[in-house]
């Protein structure tokens, strides 16, 4: 990209001013540190310069905004034409307090919906299972039929946003529900335009929300991604991950390749079942985290699309520049916040999404400054929402696509972000593909020894974490928290319990049966699902037909 003659001088240049201006600072005024890292331990250069970008063609490596490879955006214009969609997560305790939390935020100005579910409903228990006692709405929403949604989704304009919902293992179901409540108001599923979350591959590498085994869950999704090709042009079937890897403690380069691997092989996937590759490919979808690391994070998701777009383009063939696009949503990093002085997290979430805005994300979710402490109060994620409007309307940074292009640090990091991912994708392979390396645990093994060297940093002081190992206060907690309805449980349950009395039990029976023979066959698994759901079939009913026909999965200990 640059001149040889012009690059010597610049070398030339570079070596005077260590001599005669650095090296005089640095005796009189030594730096803090031996070496100066990313979040993640990769060293970073005490300057960058046009030498450590001099290996890139500008064109072929950056280019424009909305054209290949999409190193600069998606969008030709940035946010100068359209926002991206402002969506905080939401789910607690009964389908009647997470309506009310939507119809507040929505009156807020929040743009997208995004339903968070309880830890029965992810793993596809109904709430008065015995296995699931005591977990009912604590960490989402539960549901269990298609009444909790239909009472979750009530007087929600549907047809007019969007709605993400974070589900996994029984995301085929769940989805069902959304849409048998949607076309129950007259709203059609062409209509409908969301995502759900259902990559179940990040599952059994970090968050350990799984049902079946890999096989037939990997069957599940490529089901829901067909469906949706047919019948659902709108719906991202896919959300493909990395928030949960980075959550469970890998770094940004490790979230960054094992999210677009399994990318990767849902791609596989759907192209072994004989899906054409542009005709699924635009509408797979991803999730990333925003972590403390400004710079890192940034680099991360420009290498993330242009990673992407050469894959798709160059080992898939797809021919659609729609298939090419890596489209993805961002959440602030969870794991970072604190539960010491929990206001001071409003700063690390407002620099976190300022990252993923200034990286290109279409799509935000701001945590709120009490959720190490509990579930969000109303204050708290007023707050969080206001941190996304004011970047928007007040920063400044929407005025320019890509403001930190050609930014001579930014690119290396990009560029670096990218050669750690490449090497990763070949250790990948080695291992005889995703799947493989999963059931090894070699994946599992290394986001676990990148969070054992994360922790041994923090709690040798090495890696500060203010309010936890820096500036320390004993003070009490003084901000208001969430305190759910006592009685939201016991509605739920009564509802439950009125579902079996009073549906169609023969119905019920037959629909059951039906899915439990094309489950045994090899049929696309949504139409009999969305039979279930529309019988009032339980989740709990639906999953253990799958249970007994796939069976379950086993973890790998990981030592």
């Amino acid at each position: 990209m640059f001149d040889p003659q012009e690059l010597e001088r610049i070398k030339e240049a570079q070596e005077r001013w260590e001599r005669e201006t650095l090296d005089p600072t640095l005796k009189r005024m030594p730096e803090s540190r031996a070496e100066f890292t990313t979040i993640s331990g990769e060293p970073i250069n005490r300057l960058y310069t046009p030498l450590d970008t001099q290996q890139m063609d500008y064109l072929r490596d950056i280019a424009f905004p909305g054209e290949y490879p999409y190193t600069r955006g998606i969008h030709a214009s940035g946010y100068r034409g359209k926002l991206w969609t402002m969506r905080l997560f939401a789910g607690f305790g009964s389908a009647e307090e997470t309506n009310a939390r939507f119809k507040y935020l929505l009156s807020q100005g929040q743009t997208g919906l995004s339903i968070a579910f309880d830890l029965p409903t992810l793993y596809g228990r109904d709430t008065d299972h015995p296995a699931v006692e005591g977990e009912f709405g604590k960490c989402g929403v539960a549901v269990s039929s298609l009444a909790d949604m239909e009472i979750l989704l009530d007087g929600l304009p549907l047809g007019d946003i969007t709605t993400s919902m974070t589900i996994n293992s029984p995301a085929a179901i769940i989805w069902a529900m959304y849409i048998a409540a949607a076309e129950k108001r007259g709203i059609h599923r062409s209509k409908l335009a969301g995502t759900i979350q259902n990559d179940i591959l990040k599952e059994y590498a970090a968050q350990n929300e799984y049902i079946f085994p890999i096989e037939p869950s990997m069957r599940l999704v490529v089901d829901t991604i067909e469906f949706a090709a047919k019948e659902m042009p709108k719906w991202n079937p896919i959300s493909v991950s990395g928030y949960h890897i980075r959550e469970a403690g890998s770094t940004a380069a490790q979230e960054l390749a094992f999210t677009l691997a399994d990318g990767l092989a849902y791609v596989q996937a759907c192209v072994d079942r004989g899906l054409d590759v542009d005709s699924f490919a635009p509408r797979i979808s991803f999730f990333f985290n925003a972590h403390n690391d400004f710079f890192e994070e940034i680099a991360k998701y420009r290498a993330a699309r242009r990673i992407w777009a050469r894959q798709m383009r160059e080992r898939f063939g797809a021919k659609n520049p729609r298939s090419w696009w890596l489209r993805f949503h961002t959440q602030t990093a969870g794991v970072s916040l604190t539960a010491q002085q929990p206001e001071i997290n409003i700063i690390r979430v407002a620099i976190q999404a300022l990252a993923a805005v200034l990286g290109g994300t279409q799509s935000l979710h701001t945590d709120a400054m009490d959720e190490a402490l509990a579930l969000p109060s109303e204050k708290a994620v007023t707050i969080a929402l206001r941190t996304q409007q004011i970047i928007a309307e007040e920063s400044g940074v929407i005025n320019t696509v890509d403001p930190l292009g050609g930014s001579y640090f930014v690119e290396a990091l990009t560029n670096r972000m990218e050669e750690i991912c490449l090497d990763y994708f070949r250790q990948i392979e080695d291992q005889g593909g995703m799947v493989e390396a999963l059931k090894s645990g070699w994946i599992q093994q290394q986001i676990a020894d990148a969070s054992y060297r994360f922790q041994q940093e923090v709690d040798s002081g090495e890696r500060g974490f203010v309010g936890v190992n820096k500036y320390v206060v004993d003070e009490p907690i003084e901000i208001p928290l969430l305190e759910m309805d006592p009685q939201g449980e016991q509605r739920h349950l009564e509802r439950l319990n009125r579902v079996r009395r009073e549906r169609d039990q023969e119905r019920v029976r037959e629909s059951l049966e039906q899915l439990r023979l094309a489950a045994q066959g090899n049929h696309n698994l949504m139409e009999p699902i969305l039979e279930c759901v529309r019988s009032y079939a339980t989740l709990g009913e639906i999953c253990d037909v799958l249970r007994a026909v796939f069976g379950v999965y086993q973890e790998v200990l990981v030592v």
